[in-house]
């Protein structure tokens, strides 16, 4: 299956309780779907079986590091990886870079969230694991970028050289991910869409069988 993965942000949805019963819905339809809690809810929704990610790490090692998330930590917690960069909490493509290769020393996976195509370019040489393309403009708003800027996802599958490209911001429904399969990405990137659904299982079961 190509590749889903769920944002839960830190909405009162995907807080505590409600993100491991949200979690334990979505494994029920599927357990490759790609799980992206908050940190404190990493444990135990690891313990479900889907594959989980941490939203963020710091491009650090063990040491005085108060208030900074070390990818050892999320690893140990039961995260296989981790979202760099997003658009809520951007580091640049440098110090991304330097979190991808902690990540890689530390055996977590790496997913770089990018804004653009040039970005796009830029992350591909961090090798990451996959890279994400995400208009700011797009995140939240309901308008799918696979719909709204179709080209941009062509021009960004060819730009990831070789590495896995997902797509996100906006994306919705199912419709939204077979558009952005057909246009070449391996997958997508959600996160309200499912988080605030009344039925997230049923929208995730859409989505899945489009991948």
């Amino acid at each position: 299956m190509k590749k889903l993965v769920i944002n839960f942000k830190a909405y009162q949805e995907s807080t505590g309780a409600s993100a491991v019963e949200l979690a334990r819905k979505i494994a029920g339809v599927s357990s490759e779907v790609i799980l992206c809690p908050q940190y404190f809810d990493i444990k135990e929704i690891a313990g479900l079986g889907n594959p989980v990610y941490a939203q963020h790490v710091d491009a650090l090692s063990f040491g005085s590091r108060t208030g900074w998330i070390v990818p050892e930590a999320v690893k140990a917690a039961g995260a296989v990886g981790t979202l760099i960069n997003h658009s809520e909490h951007t580091v640049g493509i440098g110090k991304a870079g330097e979190a991808v290769k902690r990540c890689r020393e530390a055996k977590v996976q790496s997913l770089v969230c990018v804004p653009d195509v040039a970005a796009v370019v830029e992350a591909a040489k961090l090798e990451p694991d996959m890279i994400a393309i995400e208009p700011p403009e797009l995140i939240g708003s309901g308008i799918s970028v696979s719909q709204a800027q179709p080209k941009l996802i062509e021009e960004a599958v060819e730009s990831a050289g070789g590495v896995t490209l997902l797509c996100g911001a906006g994306v919705s429904t199912a419709e939204d991910v077979k558009k952005a399969v057909g246009l070449g990405a391996e997958g997508v990137l959600v996160a309200s869409a499912i988080v605030k659904s009344p039925e997230p299982e049923k929208l995730v079961g859409e989505m899945v069988k489009e991948l």
